[in-house]
């Protein structure tokens, strides 16, 4: 399908069609379970930890494995994406995270568990770069704020069902490794879903209609692409020194707790496995309501005139100090109920977040949105692989949270600083002085 004359004339007489969205919420349920795969090992650690008799330390490097990988091949797979564009690699990595999830069933000890994870790191690596792609690709930028929460959303849901689902299988089923199996099947069949579901290029995309095509390109018809969309020559290095700074500083404190959050419960606050599940769902469905609020507040903000670097800086900055202050407040609550709260807290405001997803569209050419996603997503991962060996070496060291929390209060007041360095277009929507 190819706009011309008389497909803009069609756009401005037909409803467009809403295949976008239906390609995001694909994107959304594979977040969702990507992240329900990815925090199993979370929730069962207290249960895997008794069995296999894994030290603190051994635990965190366990933990940590997943990132190992999943770093490494970022910005791998963002080239790869760019390249062959993002249907192929996410069909691909759902099946290969699935079959990964799967094989830690039959874990025999802490090493044989490590191997799995690092192949559950290196199946994974894709999506997020690739969701970022298709954000370039299906969304116009008046939509680009929704469509990066939409996707990252289902970030805290998949930690918040993580947390439920695997409480209860093992409790249901009576084991880790049955309630893992489960897991790992259920993904492996969303693989074909996916594949069936998504396409790189929404002109060959047979339920896509030329109005909504036409909003996709951000044209009118017969009108100019508004300002807003011109895509930039290069990503400057002031503002990929703010990206990678805040999202590395950001992901310290995303997966510091969804790595260790679930054992602080257990061991600070004294939540039983039923407990502890149930405090996470909460914890984590706050923060993907605050991830939800996040990217229509920045549309909706962008809408009316604001330009992205005003909502942006403001909305970033002020979810920063939002956390900062939470963990700060955490280690003076002796009641288990205000600490689940305060937690609640931390997420609806740390995923705020989410619109970092709609930053390498904005920063970076058409043709490079994947590498700038990958190495994003590379400093992010990073974090990953330090934050659950910190934490341990910490626990292990002073054997108490609180130095973890004031740690996780200094990541959130670099992630401000970070985003206030990254150098953000000023254009506005079409029509707007």
């Amino acid at each position: 399908m190819i706009v011309t004359t008389a497909n803009a004339h069609e756009a401005a007489e037909a409803a467009p069609t809403a295949v976008r969205w239906r390609i995001f919420a694909v994107v959304f349920v594979l977040v969702v379970i990507n992240l329900i795969d990815r925090t199993a090992l979370s929730i069962a650690m207290p249960t895997i930890a008794r069995e296999f008799s894994l030290s603190p330390t051994m635990q965190g490097l366990i933990l940590s494995a997943f990132f190992w990988t999943y770093a490494l091949l970022q910005v791998p797979g963002g080239w790869l994406i760019d390249r062959f564009g993002p249907r192929r690699l996410i069909a691909g990595a759902t099946i290969g995270w699935g079959l990964f999830q799967a094989l830690a069933a039959a874990a025999t000890g802490g090493t044989s568990l490590l191997l799995t994870r690092l192949g559950l790191g290196a199946a994974e690596a894709p999506l997020f770069p690739a969701g970022a792609k298709l954000n370039a690709l299906w969304l116009s930028p008046e939509e680009r704020g929704r469509g990066a929460v939409l996707m990252d959303s289902g970030s805290p849901l998949g930690a918040a069902f993580g947390g439920a689902i695997i409480a209860f299988l093992i409790l249901w089923l009576g084991s880790w490794r049955l309630a893992f199996l489960a897991a790992g099947l259920a993904t492996i069949a969303l693989g074909y879903l996916a594949w069936r579901t998504l396409r790189d290029d929404p002109a060959r995309h047979p339920g896509v209609n030329p109005a909504e095509l036409a909003r996709i390109r951000g044209a009118a018809a017969g009108g100019a692409a508004p300002a807003a969309e011109t895509a930039p020559d290069r990503i400057t290095a002031r503002s990929m020194t703010g990206l990678l700074v805040g999202r590395m500083s950001w992901a310290m404190i995303n997966f510091g707790l969804l790595t260790w959050g679930p054992s602080y419960l257990a061991q600070a606050r004294g939540f039983d496995l039923k407990q502890m599940g149930y405090a996470t769902f909460v914890i984590f469905l706050c923060g993907m309501a605050g991830s939800l609020f996040a990217g229509f507040s920045a549309d909706w903000l962008f809408a009316r005139g604001l330009s992205r670097g005003r909502i942006y800086k403001g909305m970033l900055g002020a979810s920063g100090l939002a956390v900062a202050a939470a963990f700060l407040a955490l280690p003076q609550v002796a009641d288990p109920v205000a600490a689940v709260a305060i937690l609640s807290a931390t997420l609806f405001f740390l995923y705020w977040g989410s619109l970092y997803w709609s930053l390498p569209v904005m920063l970076a050419p058409r043709d490079k949105v994947g590498v700038v996603g990958g190495t994003m997503n590379f400093a992010g991962s990073a974090s990953g692989i330090a934050v659950p060996i910190i934490t341990g070496f910490v626990l292990q060291t002073t054997g108490t949270y609180l130095a973890v929390l004031l740690y996780f209060a200094a990541c959130a007041v670099l992630y401000v600083l970070g985003t206030l360095l990254i150098a953000f277009p000023q254009a506005r929507p079409a029509g707007r002085a």
